[in-house]
């Protein structure tokens, strides 16, 4: 798979240091050229020098090759621009962090599904840990060829789960409904904007992706099918 950052923080490089090492390819595109310098000593993977909420910047990586676009630079303005902009120019599946919550209701508006809000994640795993219930690994439990998928349903998925027509070897096991979690059975029937976790086997993971792929909301630019791949260097 391949996977963008934009921002070279801790999380980036820790995130993007796990995937290299189990073969993804990785794009790391940051404003400080320094910080390039130094990391591209110590990782196996390219770089890209400039503002990651640009569109000209965004198009060098080539969206439509790419499965996951992370916003994670250190201000959420700029993460929800990069978020916007890189989910028109057709990224796959785009993620966008804030620290301050008063930008998640503004993000799902945006539909910026995908967001994370740093200090509500850390949290949430403390009063886990303090209520004596510690958080379990997933890689303890989804084992062998296993896998969680998720998607947001459309016009088309408000339906009863048995009526989603899933592979034999997948199963809703829960959703999201405004933010609230609920547990999902063969009755359960959706509204559209839901957030539906699948179980699967995968085998069906293609299939599940290219079912749920998001719609690009525009053409994409002539250039990009010939973009090129940004190498292990500085870009100005």
């Amino acid at each position: 798979m391949r996977t963008v950052f934009i921002g070279a923080g801790q999380v980036s490089v820790e995130t993007a240091k796990a995937l290299v090492k189990i073969g993804h390819e990785v794009i790391i595109i940051e404003t400080d050229k320094v910080r390039i310098e130094e990391l591209s000593e110590e990782m196996d993977c390219s770089f890209l020098q400039g503002d990651g909420s640009h569109p000209n910047v965004l198009r060098e990586v080539n969206p439509a090759q790419t499965d996951f676009l992370f916003c994670l630079t250190d201000s959420d303005q700029a993460n929800v621009i990069a978020g916007l902009v890189g989910r028109s120019l057709g990224f796959k599946r785009v993620v966008t962090s804030i620290g301050d919550p008063q930008f998640e209701d503004i993000c799902h508006e945006l539909g910026l599904e995908d967001t994370i809000i740093r200090s509500r994640t850390i949290s949430r795993y403390l009063e886990d840990m303090v209520g004596g219930s510690e958080n379990v690994e997933l890689s303890t439990v989804i084992k062998s060829e296993a896998r969680l998928f998720s998607l947001i349903a459309r016009e088309e998925d408000a339906v009863a789960a048995k009526d989603l027509k899933l592979p034999a070897a997948a199963k809703v096991i829960c959703y999201y409904r405004d933010g609230e979690f609920s547990h999902a059975d063969e009755e359960t029937t959706f509204r559209t904007g839901d957030e539906i976790v699948i179980l699967t086997h995968s085998k069906h993971m293609p299939a599940l992706q290219e079912r749920w792929k998001p719609k690009p909301e525009q053409e994409e630019p002539a250039d990009l099918a010939g973009g090129k791949k940004p190498g292990c260097k500085n870009e100005s």
